[in-house]
């Protein structure tokens, strides 16, 4: 079975942006809040882990004047996305660097993006770090926006107790039996992650310990505009 790096989930890259729709619900619906809660006059945006664009093309569909940076480890998803965006036309908007977030917390200096970002998002990928990680790379987020720039990020949380991680997973295999999906058929189709750099396999913490994280980076305002059982779009706003 071909070894996959955190965040892949599918041997075939092209089978990320249904697999991934039929395992999360309302993928589409939690990619869409993180887009509304942009401003408006957002110029720069750093995405960190885009995987294969879905959320950079959400982006630079609603706001026509936005230029996206998109860091992912990836070469293959690096690759989908770019193939994805440049069929959009939407190619000069859109930078997608080789490199591995955990990284550039560490050492902004090795991974030379630049700074004064209007704002940074991240779906499914930060969840691959341990906490230490998640919140360096918190701190260097904060230190790499604009003053009134913000952060949002889209991915699962660790359940308080195991009583809500059993409702969690009867209310994921509800969604999914209305759906017509068979869980079991597309987990199935899965492969192995091994880990990469600063991630690996899911390392999940409770909403409430991001939001402490986030306050503890410098974000004065933290916020939850969208939680749907243990998916969040958790972020804030550094004033």
């Amino acid at each position: 079975m071909q070894q996959l790096f955190p965040g892949e989930v599918f041997p075939n890259t092209a089978d990320f942006d249904t697999g991934i729709r039929q395992l999360l619900p309302r993928y589409d619906e939690m990619l869409e809040v993180i887009t509304r809660f942009l401003p408006s006059t957002s110029r720069r945006i750093l995405e960190l882990g885009c995987g294969t664009g879905e959320l950079s093309l959400k982006i630079l569909n609603r706001y026509p004047d936005a230029q996206v940076i998109a860091l992912d480890y990836s070469p293959r998803m690096l690759q989908f996305a770019e193939d994805k965006i440049t069929a959009a036309g939407y190619q000069q908007r859109w930078t997608g660097i080789q490199a591995d977030f955990g990284d550039w917390a560490n050492n902004p200096q090795e991974v030379d993006i630049g700074s004064e970002f209007d704002a940074c998002v991240s779906s499914l990928a930060i969840h691959h770090l341990q906490d230490e990680m998640k919140l360096k790379l918190f701190q260097r987020i904060a230190a790499s926006l604009s003053q009134d720039g913000c952060f949002w990020n889209a991915d699962p949380t660790l359940p308080e107790s195991p009583v809500l991680a059993e409702l969690d997973n009867a209310a994921r295999q509800e969604w999914a039996d209305q759906q017509g999906i068979n869980l079991t058929e597309i987990r199935a189709k899965r492969g192995i992650s091994s880990p990469q750099g600063h991630s690996s396999q899911d390392q999940l913490a409770t909403l409430n310990t991001h939001l402490q994280m986030l306050s503890t980076a410098g974000f004065k305002i933290v916020a939850v505009p969208w939680k749907y059982y243990n998916l969040a779009v958790f972020g804030g706003w550094l004033q």
